[in-house]
């Protein structure tokens, strides 16, 4: 449920939210099964064209317009040499994604989604690129404080990150068919770290990872800051706005706010690697029902990112060994997702092909097409 001591304006947005609807899954469920195929032959594709189904209550999913929604923030906790990259570099890259040089672009030009720029606690301010409406403004703070030392973040500022992510998916709702999340911010994959073994209760050693790339003595040096972060701030573990402030990220917040805001207004979301499922792990902590909404993207190498997916009870689109973060993931993704809405669109089923099932046929009686009186409901939709 829903933590206690949040605001009115997450309180209303949980309330939105909603499972998928089950008949328009089982109307799916049915289309599919009758396709000019042998039964479920295209496995986790149709079971994705069911989820998508039950997520827009629609038999024709819209997901042409796609976005993905890149949150940018800065980290105190950079500041002890858990990364390879100066904090400066957050500030870079956003210029190098601006002027559509990073991978996030050429991923997302190839899926045909635009990137939208949202800085929520970068140290830098963009005062150019917010001018000429390169970024959007929705700043909570220069960057969180180092977590070693102390909470990395008010509650009031946690509040206001998850609601600037709410606020920008109902803002954006009415031009997008689907969203995808994107970070950038150097150092947050030890937030991430830090919020996935808090929730899922797992050891810190367990679930880090090497980031951007460091190498062995760095591992071992980041995996304790991490755990004397989450020794010192006692993070409640069932109240995700309370671990999201004491070793959190502002564009962590974000995230999950986008996540809630997606879910609100029934719109499918794409989640990427690490970062952005702990950002997913945060709203689904806040609101369970959340998870209906949430396609995940692709298995990160990053350690952690199994385990909260196990948590979430979602299973990856890919496994490309890919670590890039940025949205990568989920823009490539966004392919499988329109791949998935064309089988249940644009696939003929046999009657009206005037293909015979193996029923009809003498001798195959063993590799029955036709539809069974009733398709078992997954346990969990497979995204």
């Amino acid at each position: 449920m829903p933590t206690l001591n949040t605001s009115s304006f997450l309180d209303s947005t949980f309330r939105k939210i909603y499972p998928q609807d089950n008949e328009w899954r089982e109307r799916a469920r049915e289309h599919l099964g009758r396709l000019t195929m042998p039964y479920w032959a295209l496995g986790d594709l149709m079971d994705l064209a069911v989820d998508l189904a039950g997520i827009t209550r629609s038999l024709q999913p819209p997901v042409a317009r796609k976005k993905v929604v890149l949150m940018v923030g800065d980290h105190g906790i950079a500041d002890e040499n858990v990364t390879l990259y100066p904090a400066e570099v957050t500030t870079q890259m956003v210029y190098n994604i601006v002027r559509g040089g990073a991978g996030i672009n050429a991923l997302a030009r190839q899926a045909g989604a635009e990137v939208c720029v949202v800085d929520v606690g970068a140290k830098d301010d963009f005062q150019d690129l917010v001018q000429n409406g390169s970024v959007l403004a929705k700043k909570i703070g220069r960057g969180t404080a180092n977590m070693l030392h102390g909470p990395a973040m008010s509650r009031t500022h946690a509040v206001m990150a998850v609601e600037a992510g709410i606020e920008l998916a109902n803002a954006l709702a009415a031009e997008v068919d689907i969203f995808a999340t994107g970070e950038m911010g150097i150092a947050n994959t030890s937030p991430s770290t830090a919020i996935s073994a808090v929730i899922t209760g797992r050891p810190v050693a367990e679930l880090t990872g090497r980031g951007a790339g460091i190498g062995d003595e760095q591992l071992r040096h980041k995996i304790r800051v991490i755990e004397q972060a989450v020794a010192r701030n006692q993070p409640d573990a069932s109240d995700a706005l309370d671990v999201l402030a004491k070793v959190g990220g502002f564009e962590i917040g974000a995230i999950a706010g986008l996540i809630l805001g997606a879910a609100a207004n029934k719109k499918p979301v794409l989640v990427d690697g690490f970062i952005s499922t702990a950002g997913a792990l945060i709203a689904y902590t806040l609101e369970p029902f959340v998870r209906d909404y949430i396609i995940c993207g692709h298995a990160s190498v990053e350690p952690g990112h199994a385990v909260v997916l196990e948590r979430l009870q979602r299973k990856p689109l890919l496994q490309l060994n890919m670590r890039l973060g940025e949205g990568t993931g989920a823009a490539l993704a966004m392919n499988i997702v329109e791949a998935a809405v064309a089988v249940l669109t644009e696939v003929a089923t046999f009657t009206e092909a005037g293909v015979s099932t193996a029923d009809q046929m003498p001798g195959e009686a063993s590799c029955s097409n036709t539809m069974p009186d009733s398709v078992p409901e997954k346990a969990t939709p497979s995204t």
